[in-house]
């Protein structure tokens, strides 16, 4: 089986949701806490092909505060991306790879696909 990767936010009750239903399945993931160790560009770019997502806004909280002062509501694609660099808060979580493949673990459902896989 490929190695589990999770952009993970210990903080974040769904982020804590996926690493636990990670260990109900005996599966010990390489954890990226991103609010530490922020993605670069590349990262996210790889994140959003990895997603199978298009547009950035796809893969962000739009609720979170940063996204209202930044005003970002009208920004482009490489205005939001250039946005989740410094601010990746801005990032939804937890975002798990399997090989290259990603899904967002908000619900949990993708996440168990992704591991049946």
């Amino acid at each position: 089986m490929d190695r589990l990767i999770i952009y993970h936010n210990p903080r974040c009750s769904k982020s804590r949701e996926a690493m636990a239903l990670l260990q109900e399945q005996d599966v010990e993931p390489h954890v990226i806490e991103y609010l530490k160790e922020n993605p670069t560009r590349a990262d996210i770019e790889g994140l959003m092909t990895m997603l199978g997502i298009r547009h950035p806004k796809a893969m962000m909280r739009v609720g979170e505060p940063a996204f209202k002062e930044l005003a970002l509501a009208d920004a482009s694609d490489t205005e939001l991306i250039d946005a989740m660099v410094p601010h990746p808060t801005l990032i939804d979580r937890p975002i798990i790879i399997k090989g290259d493949r990603a899904v967002i673990g908000r619900p949990p459902a993708p996440l168990l696909e992704l591991l049946a896989d």
